[in-house]
């Protein structure tokens, strides 16, 4: 009996030890999720309520306007403070944005960000008609704008069917970030093959930390500071993927902006730090555990 049916179960403790690349062993990942949220729509969320505790009908001004802030504002101080510290970063992208926001996509491909599919607008693919047909949509659409096909893929809401997984790696796709149960990279079975599912963060994502649990101006830099104090001792027997996920809405914010850097000062001055983007840390891990793409097709024989 499985409780996964993808993904063995195996407590951090008993994983074989690997080797980060280049020997360094902490692995820190900026995920960037950059969305097209379409204003004649419902908004998929919102930093205030209704007034009068009615729900609104489109267009929702005030929530679609803090999300466009993070586009036209909050992008801007993301790219010229990872351009300056020479930072590496994964675009997560609606592929809509290319359409609707082409200056912006324009410049997050001259950036050379890593461009990830993540929809074609921001809809869970719970709730899309054909999410076949979105998926390749996107891939299609990420490809035109970016010259290479996303080798990696991040849900919206890190929404799945129970197909998803079988139509990303039919797709071509080999990094799946929805499945967010390590801090290592782990092989996923598919009908069409091992697929990679690459850590990802719900306790440092801005959304939760800001949006929903109400966190202060300066929680996103006390949790990098605290999970940094845990990590310590984990990092002499093994490597460990930390994911800074962000939203340019929320992240983007200047006050919540400052106290990002002040946490990405911190991670460059370590001397164990590499920065990776999404396919660099597939690439890794591929090397590190090549046997383990074998073994997981042979699980639940």
């Amino acid at each position: 009996m499985h409780s996964n049916p993808r993904i063995p179960f195996q407590m951090s403790s008993d994983r074989a030890p690997l080797t980060g690349p280049g020997g360094k062993q902490l692995i820190v990942h900026i995920a960037m999720n950059i969305e097209y949220w379409p204003i004649e729509r419902a908004m998929p969320r919102g930093i205030i309520p209704a007034p009068h505790g009615a729900t609104p009908a489109p267009p929702d001004v005030p929530n679609f306007s803090w999300v466009e802030y993070g586009l036209r504002c909050g992008m801007p101080r993301i790219l010229d403070m990872l351009d300056r510290k020479g930072l590496p970063c994964s675009a997560l992208f609606n592929a809509q944005v290319a359409d609707v926001y082409p200056t912006l996509m324009k410049t997050v491909v001259d950036a050379g960000w890593e461009l990830v599919g993540h929809g074609w607008f921001q809809q869970s693919l719970k709730q899309a008609d054909d999410e076949g047909d979105i998926i390749r949509r996107c891939l299609d659409r990420l490809e035109q704008a970016g010259g290479t096909r996303p080798r990696a893929w991040l849900g919206p809401g890190l929404g799945e069917s129970e197909h998803t997984p079988d139509i990303l790696k039919a797709e071509g796709i080999e990094f799946l970030h929805d499945w967010v149960l390590d801090d290592l990279p782990t092989w996923m079975k598919t009908k069409h093959g091992p697929l990679m599912a690459l850590p990802y963060s719900f306790e440092l994502n801005d959304v939760p930390v800001y949006a929903i649990q109400n966190g202060s101006t300066d929680e996103y830099l006390k949790r990098v500071a605290a999970t940094l104090a845990m990590f310590e001792r984990e990092l002499t027997t093994q490597p460990r993927v930390m994911t800074l996920a962000l939203h340019p809405h929320i992240i983007g914010v200047p006050h919540i902006a400052h106290q990002f850097e002040q946490a990405l000062d911190m991670l460059q001055a370590r001397d164990d730090t590499v920065f990776l983007t999404s396919s660099g840390i597939g690439d890794w891990y591929a090397a590190a555990d090549p046997d383990g793409a074998v073994r997981v097709m042979e699980f639940g024989q």
